[in-house]
């Protein structure tokens, strides 16, 4: 290893020293006894062949440079606790909300994992049946991941959830995560006749002014909406998340032990549209719907049921009638 300095006060030049082929295993020091010399400048040209496990210490101006040469083991210990304290810095801290409907999912999702702790509100309402919401602890969620576990299963609890929903942002929080398993007005998605209401566009409209958070726009994830153009409803304030249970279905398929003996059914070409193209590992079987009168019936349009066990994947279940209808022409 060596070392230079350039020009140095006069007082310094007798005690610069130039080290070359250093191989000791010892700590050095470069040594300074001249009180008026504070800085010391030092470049290091090369190793040679040494493996670069020094380190530099330097105090103040008036203490000397220490140049140290690490052991092995300490240096894998500095990594390895360098990796360690990098892993703790990156995993995402997230306050976990939910209403009345999705308190046990939301009890089962954060005992899944230590990052997730679960923040609870005070549903109450007042005389007139109007909610009177009440957030605990909201200063405790400065600077933190919030999400919230929503559930629109009838109009009577949108309002107060979304009450909540835009009341959250707004505590300074770092970012802001809505989970929507269901988007209930994702039927309601287009005019057949003037004077039809898009309500899958209403919903989306609302969504979409949620307040920004510190960490920007919120995020809406939700689960198998009716159909992709959807995503075209929502405005620029709400990045929308389509995932979907169909890997999750496939996955538990495959691992059947007759899983070469399953067909995939779908009871009508909307359904087949929507999902056939993460199906198409299985064998599949396309109905549609026929009016007979007064009767609506299932028949089945292209594939073979018979011998085959036959599982029904539908984009949107109601009362459940069309399932119905489909088991009985497939069986």
């Amino acid at each position: 290893m060596a070392a230079t300095s350039p020009p140095l006060p006069s007082s310094f030049q007798n005690r610069k020293k130039i080290f070359s082929n250093f191989t000791s295993s010892k700590p050095f020091s470069i040594l300074s006894s001249d009180k008026k010399c504070s800085r010391f400048w030092c470049q290091i040209k090369s190793f040679e062949n040494q493996p670069p496990n020094w380190s530099v210490e330097f105090l103040s101006g008036t203490e000397p440079i220490h140049l140290i040469q690490n052991s092995p083991s300490s240096s894998m210990s500095m990594a390895a606790a360098s990796a360690s304290d990098s892993a703790v810095k990156t995993v995402k801290k997230v306050c976990l909300f939910y209403c009345a409907e999705t308190k046990a999912l939301a009890e089962r999702i954060a005992a899944e994992s230590d990052a997730i702790e679960i923040r609870s509100i005070n549903w109450r309402t007042f005389e007139d049946g109007f909610p009177n919401l009440f957030i605990p602890n909201a200063h405790g969620i400065r600077g933190q991941h919030v999400a919230f576990l929503a559930s629109f299963s009838s109009p009577g609890v949108i309002f107060e959830q979304l009450s909540v929903i835009y009341a959250l942002p707004k505590l300074f929080i770092s970012s802001f995560t809505l989970v929507l398993p269901f988007f209930p007005t994702g039927t309601s998605e287009r005019m057949e006749d003037e004077g039809d209401v898009a309500t899958a566009f209403t919903l989306a409209r609302i969504l979409s002014n949620i307040p920004t958070s510190r960490g920007g726009p919120t995020s809406l994830v939700t689960f198998d909406i009716h159909a992709l153009q959807e995503r075209f409803y929502f405005g620029d304030n709400i990045l929308p998340c389509f995932e979907s249970g169909i890997p999750l279905l496939k996955n538990r398929l495959q691992q059947l032990p007759d899983s070469d003996n399953i067909s995939i059914a779908f009871p009508d070409d909307g359904a087949w549209k929507r999902f056939h193209k993460q199906l198409q590992h299985f064998p599949t079987i396309v109905c549609n719907k026929v009016r007979i009168g007064d009767q609506r019936i299932v028949r089945i349009k292209e594939g073979e049921a018979a011998g085959r066990h036959v599982v029904i994947v539908d984009d949107l279940v109601q009362s459940g009638g069309t399932l119905i209808e489909c088991q009985v022409c497939n069986s």
